[in-house]
């Protein structure tokens, strides 16, 4: 009798629990197509474009309290159109020197978002930006078809101090990793985390 009360009880807790995994997995948004083509209006003229995206399962390296917050999200990583291979998401020092952290596109509802996740905070994603879909689409070949053009890169204290030569007041080195955010075949921009928050850092093209 006292095994049937003690099991009735556990069985009501989980219920009324909001935060279990059952009831988070009912939240989580669906997780966009791995392919999709459509028409944009461009210049008055309807234009083709075509999205590749991955899933979750095609970065095993990630750890698995990312990759469940990824999940949770309806996240699929897109990739750019020039990509031969698994990109878009990064492993690197990004919070502090040593530090193991990851950044990641998340492509959920029509909406692409630049995430970042420290080891020291497994519960959170940073956003860092957020934009249409759609609003990261480019022309990249003769067929004048539109392709997703945000790719994300790690970059070093070294690589950054190096393209910081030419400048006439050169700050101080780095101490660890920045985020290299790029506009295929057009401009990369850099985020560093510093003091609490992100800035972009001048870079010389």
């Amino acid at each position: 009798m006292r095994r049937t009360k003690l099991i009735l009880a556990v069985a009501a807790l989980a219920l009324a629990n909001p935060q279990t995994r059952a009831q988070q997995a009912a939240q989580a948004p669906p997780p966009a197509q791995l392919n999709e083509s459509g028409q944009l209006i461009v210049d008055g003229q309807s234009t083709p474009y075509r999205i590749r995206r991955l899933p979750i399962s095609s970065f095993p390296d990630l750890p698995a309290p990312l990759a469940e917050l990824l999940t949770l999200r309806g996240c699929m990583i897109p990739q750019t159109y020039e990509a031969n291979h698994p990109e878009n998401v990064v492993h690197a020092s990004l919070e502090s020197p040593g530090s193991s952290d990851w950044a990641a596109l998340c492509s959920s509802q029509g909406t692409v978002s630049l995430l970042v996740y420290f080891a020291s905070a497994p519960s959170k994603l940073l956003v860092l930006a957020s934009v249409p879909e759609t609003a990261r689409l480019q022309v990249h070949d003769v067929t004048g078809v539109l392709g997703f053009n945000w790719g994300i890169d790690p970059a070093t204290a070294q690589h950054i101090h190096e393209m910081q030569t030419s400048m006439e007041h050169r700050p101080a080195r780095l101490d660890h990793d920045a985020l290299a955010d790029s506009t295929v075949d057009r401009r990369t921009v850099y985020r560093f985390y510093l003091n609490n928050a992100w800035t972009l850092l001048d870079v010389p093209e």
